[in-house]
C-alpha cells in the first residue's frame, strides 16, 4: 500500500508547523497507524533553518521526539500534490493557497487558528503545543482514522 501524507503549513517552517509535524508523526508512531507519514513547510520559511529552540523544547516536555536532521522546507507545489491532505495553521495561509489542492485550515480540526508564538516566551510555545496535540488528535480520529475505513 502506498503510504499516504499529510502536510502541515505556516509562516516560516520554524515553529508551528513542525511542532505539529512531530506531535503527529508520535501520534501515528504511538498508536500504531501504518503507511501514514507527516511533513511540514513554510510560506516564507528560509530553508534550512533549525527548528525555534523554544518549540523543541516544549516538544521534549512533553515527551515528544525532536527530529535532530529538521530543517525548515519552503512550500512548493510538489510538496502539495504529494499529499492527501494540507493543514495550515491560519485562514489565510489556506486562503493564500486554497487553488492548489487539498488545503483546510486546521481550525477545522481545532475549532481556531493557531497563533504564531515566534519571538514569544516559552509559556506561549506551550500553550501552542497544547493546542495542536489536541489538533492532532482529531486530524487522527476525523480524517485519518476515517479514510482507512
Amino acid at each position: 500500500m502506498k503510504r499516504k501524507k499529510i502536510l502541515f503549513i505556516c509562516t516560516g517552517n520554524t515553529c508551528r508547523s513542525p511542532m505539529a509535524e512531530m506531535i503527529a508523526r508520535s501520534q501515528i508512531k504511538r498508536r500504531k497507524i501504518k503507511w501514514w507519514d507527516v511533513a511540514s513547510c513554510g510560506v516564507h520559511a528560509q530553508a534550512g533553518a533549525k527548528i525555534n529552540p523554544n518549540a523543541a523544547l516544549v516538544l521534549g516536555e512533553a515527551g515528544i521526539p525532536v527530529r535532530d536532521k529538521f530543517v525548515s522546507r519552503q512550500l512548493s507545489q510538489k510538496l502539495i500534490d504529494g499529499s492527501v491532505l494540507v493543514i495550515t495553521m491560519t485562514e489565510a495561509h489556506r486562503q493564500m493557497l486554497e487553488d492548489c489542492g487539498n488545503v483546510v485550515c486546521i481550525s477545522k480540526f481545532c475549532g481556531g487558528e493557531v497563533p504564531d508564538p515566534y519571538g514569544a516566551g516559552v509559556e506561549v510555545y506551550r500553550l501552542t503545543r497544547d493546542i495542536l496535540v489536541r489538533a492532532c488528535n482529531s486530524i487522527i480520529e476525523n480524517y485519518i482514522l476515517k479514510y482507512e475505513e
